[in-house]
């Protein structure tokens, strides 16, 4: 969300694209152009392997006032929905004390906040709170359930006719054709959207299950 112009998100949606807007709503990135508006008291621990990034205090009223300001720039931008990150805060090693009971009560508040300003929201991850959160998000993003083995809880949403988006990471995916072969009857048996893509995220390849 923060690296891209209105005008690109404008051409996506003129290609007839959706566009999904990222930004992590758990942790505060230095990088960010509104990290100076975190209290040192949102700040915890940092996340392991991600330099520059901690997780917040998801209780605060300032860190909430900060996504309900990430969300209205997400409206400025015009983009269709957004998917807010980190909302698993709770079961990591954070600094604060969270709950699963604080973690809905975040959660929920980012579904409301997104819908109140038209925006579609996606549940990204938080695969232990599935079924309470199924009724308050659009559709599930998920990354890696099938080498974790978590991919049985996302059946509430396909239940509910909402869409689930998964990736795949592990590069067996791209090297062992039988593999990506298991993966993708898998992913379909379950209404999957799978993508299989570089961690990095950089464009090198992109295997998709929906393709023939």
């Amino acid at each position: 969300m923060f690296d891209n112009t209105a005008a690109t998100i404008k051409s996506l949606q003129a290609k007839g694209r959706k566009v999904v807007c990222y930004f992590s709503a758990g942790s505060a990135e230095n990088w960010r152009s509104d990290y100076a508006s975190f209290q040192a008291s949102d700040l915890g621990n940092a996340l392991s392997g991600w330099t520059g990034e901690n997780w917040v205090d998801t209780r605060s009223s300032n860190v909430r006032t900060i996504m309900q300001a990430r969300m209205d720039l997400a409206v400025s931008k015009g983009c269709d929905g957004v998917e807010p990150d980190n909302v698993d805060g709770y079961s990591n090693s954070t600094g604060f004390s969270l709950t699963a009971a604080t973690q809905l009560d975040y959660n929920r508040f980012l579904a409301t906040e997104a819908h109140k300003r038209g925006l579609a929201v996606a549940l990204k991850n938080d695969v232990d709170q599935l079924s309470d959160l199924v009724a308050s998000f659009d559709f599930a993003m998920n990354e890696s359930c099938h080498d974790y083995s978590e991919c049985g809880g996302y059946s509430v949403f396909i239940n509910a006719s909402k869409p689930v988006f998964n990736v795949e990471y592990d590069s067996k995916y791209v090297t062992d054709t039988t593999a990506r072969q298991t993966l993708c009857t898998d992913a379909l048996a379950r209404k999957f959207h799978t993508l299989i893509l570089p961690l990095a995220l950089d464009g090198s390849y992109s295997y998709s299950c929906d393709a023939s």
